[in-house]
């Protein structure tokens, strides 16, 4: 499939670059080792690092994506264990979101359509309706909504190889959601800020914390957020990174609960589980995956090996499965696990540990995963009979 791609325009407000949707050729840069700051943001050296491999595909002939029919509340039929629903992967320095079905398959893939302005995808979540993804750039400093059944971008905001602190500005954006109401939330971690944006108007509503005032005092003050969670009921689990303090916010920005992750050292992206514990991964060398009780503060499940096959190197993600087991990206391994929550085995994986490609069975620096209980693909794949 060939794909047709909206590009975001750059409309000026008051001296800042505002991002609009709206059909363009591209984006004007300035030279990537430009040290000049402007009032449209600092330019940020490209590395090759940060290019990854490039613009690439599995090559694999996709079939046709099935409409979304499941909701939260009611998802689409499960594929039992290991893995009871294909996961959409952030496939990071192959700068392409990636699905995968339970038996292997690749059913859905998005290869960066232009590297100018998409690379790096860093973690993907879907809308709450399953029309769309919603991908956070943390290295190329923007955020775009993909449209799943047309594999388009749809909305762009920030500014691509370009840091600033202003309203459509970002430095690190992390772990963007859309919401039920079709706005957007960020964590800008550098800036140490919670955005809020209003999508349709591609405006900052209002923030959680500020640029320069990087201290734990939540909501007034954040630092270093690198997750913002939406919750059933609408409040969000916020993620700092020093300290590994995990703070429950109501929509008004009142705090329920404020914790230190315990045994973890450098927390990344907490998630709730469905009894109303968290679980976050330790991004660490060797990595863990911790679940505690916010109400006591005390470990309750924890995964951490210290080598060998079953140790993680940098786990940036982990969420619970309907089946109680464990997914997670183990980003600086190349793959996607399901570990077992009873044997604490590795049930399920994609990806070849320690080998980056970006061929049918391979990843490169996995960031970001959701999993997909809003398209049938179960019944999508069955033999025709």
């Amino acid at each position: 499939m060939r794909l047709r791609v909206f590009f975001g325009s750059l409309l000026t407000t008051g001296g800042l670059l505002v991002a609009c949707v709206a059909l363009s050729t591209g984006f004007a840069r300035a030279a990537p080792d430009s040290p000049v700051k402007t009032e449209t943001g600092t330019p940020v050296t490209v590395t090759s690092e940060m290019r990854g491999a490039g613009a690439v595909s599995s090559g694999v002939e996709l079939p046709p994506a099935p409409p979304a029919t499941g909701t939260r509340e009611h998802p689409v039929p499960s594929w039992g264990k290991p893995l009871p629903y294909p996961i959409v992967i952030a496939d990071r320095r192959n700068n392409r979101l990636i699905e995968v079905a339970p038996d292997k398959r690749i059913v859905w893939e998005f290869p960066s359509p232009d590297l100018r302005i998409y690379r790096g995808n860093d973690d993907v979540f879907f809308s709450p309706d399953g029309t769309s993804l919603m991908v956070n750039e943390e290295d190329n400093y923007d955020i775009h909504i993909v449209d799943y059944a047309r594999r388009e971008i749809t909305f762009n905001y920030g500014m691509p190889d370009r840091k600033g602190r202003g309203p459509a500005q970002f430095d690190f954006p992390d772990d963007a959601h859309i919401l039920r109401d079709g706005s957007i939330v960020v964590a800008d971690i550098r800036n140490c800020r919670i955005m809020f944006i209003d999508a349709d108007k591609a405006e900052l509503t209002r923030q959680w914390g500020k640029p320069g005032h990087c201290r734990h005092d939540p909501p007034r003050a954040l630092n270093l957020p690198n997750g913002v969670t939406p919750l059933e009921g609408g409040d969000f689990l916020v993620t700092e990174i020093p300290e590994a303090w995990i703070t429950r916010l109501t929509p008004d920005g009142r705090v329920v609960w404020s914790r230190r992750a315990p045994h973890v050292q450098y927390p990344s992206d907490a998630h709730p589980t469905s009894d109303g514990q968290v679980i976050v991964a330790d991004y660490s060398r060797p990595g863990g995956i911790v679940i505690f009780d916010p109400r006591t503060g005390k470990v309750t499940w924890e995964y951490r090996v210290k080598s060998g096959e079953k140790m993680l190197d940098h786990p940036s993600l982990a969420m619970e499965l309907p089946t109680g087991d464990i997914v997670l990206n183990d980003d600086e391994r190349h793959r996607v696990l399901v570990i077992d929550r009873q044997t604490k085995e590795i049930i399920w994986q994609y990806g070849v540990t320690d080998r980056p490609g970006h061929a049918p069975g391979e990843l490169f620096y996995p960031d970001g995963l959701d999993i997909d209980i809003f398209h049938d693909w179960k019944a999508a794949l069955a033999p025709q009979r």
